[in-house]
């Protein structure tokens, strides 16, 4: 017969015991996100989605975790963008030009001379023509646009310096494998080379390629400065990525936790871009003490050759974007 001690500690010993397995059934619940992004890993991009991926879980009580992937290591641009479609990731960090591939529209902020500077890029990422835009990807991929991000003014590195157009002449550069980035490089008569970026520093280096663009937070941390001596401030796009989730995660997260990832990402997104144009503001002398040559550039002639091609019949957006969007912040 089990007497009152024993009794009392065989119920003790059962309760521990189902503590620790409810505690390990709670730790199995957690849903994992996967998060994919082409950037480093201590890049603003992946520290703002490490953060974003705490305060997800801190704010759903950890019923979610996100598992953030970055410098390509779940696939090129191309490979997440079409991971959302087949389920390989939930979410990503990618270029507008390359989410238009899904719907062309989206692409306007990435083409050359349109977005002025970081207070004409808020006021379009405050805008009701940024809502339209990402409703249209909406409709047409059945993922959400959660955020945009500042990525910054895209400058010409080489070898030489580039101060003119004709500077640019047969020039070999590397450009991200979107159509909108070819525009810049044509309208200058150099020679645009689409290519994945896990792949330009080695190019740079072996000389498969003469240049490259990037803004100057990305030529630090993917240290294309090592094997370029000329930062040539064409300022000729200032570009954005956008934060998407994919439709059927968007749809298993519910109403309320779709809310908090939007308002997670917002905020990350917000962080991100805070620093990126707090890091532009001070890098032409950084890169100078590297030893670089930072070359200011007449942006004029550049402008010139480009603008009849921004409202040219094969552009995605209509006339009528284009001028809504020039107008932003005016």
């Amino acid at each position: 017969m089990i007497n009152r001690k024993q009794f009392l500690s065989a119920a003790s010993g059962f309760v521990a015991a189902a503590s620790i397995l409810t505690g390990a059934t709670l730790t199995q619940a957690a849903e994992v996100l996967k998060w994919a992004h082409v950037y480093e890993a201590g890049s603003p991009y992946n520290t703002a989605a490490l953060w974003a991926a705490e305060e997800f879980k801190k704010r759903t009580d950890g019923r979610y975790e996100i598992q953030v992937f970055p410098a390509s290591s779940l696939g090129k641009e191309v490979d997440i963008n079409e991971g959302l479609a087949i389920g390989s990731v939930d979410m990503i960090y990618t270029g507008p030009a390359f989410a238009a591939r899904s719907y062309g529209p989206l692409a306007i902020s990435d083409y050359p001379f349109i977005l002025r500077d970081f207070d004409h890029w808020k006021a379009y990422r405050d805008s009701d023509l940024f809502q339209e835009m990402s409703a249209g990807y909406k409709d047409a991929t059945g993922h959400t646009i959660t955020g945009l991000v500042y990525y910054g003014a895209r400058h010409v590195t080489s070898n030489k310096p580039i101060l003119t157009p004709a500077d640019m002449e047969g020039l070999k550069i590397r450009v991200p494998n979107a159509p909108v980035y070819v525009m810049f490089p044509e309208a200058v008569d150099a020679n645009p080379t689409p290519m994945a970026f896990s792949e330009v520093y080695l190019a740079l280096q072996q000389g498969v390629v003469d240049a490259q663009e990037n803004p100057l937070p990305t030529i630090q941390f993917k240290k294309f400065y090592e094997v370029q001596k000329h930062i040539n401030l064409t300022g000729h796009i200032i570009n954005s990525l956008v934060t998407i989730v994919s439709g059927s995660t968007m749809d298993k997260l519910g109403e309320a936790d779709a809310a908090i990832l939007t308002a997670v990402t917002q905020e990350a997104a917000a962080r991100a871009s805070n620093e990126i144009d707090s890091a532009e503001q001070s890098l032409a002398e950084w890169f100078e003490a590297q030893g670089n040559v930072v070359n200011k550039v007449d942006r004029g002639p550049f402008m010139k050759a480009v603008e009849p091609r921004l409202t040219a019949d094969d552009v995605p957006y209509t006339l009528e974007q284009f001028k809504r969007f020039v107008a932003l912040g005016q």
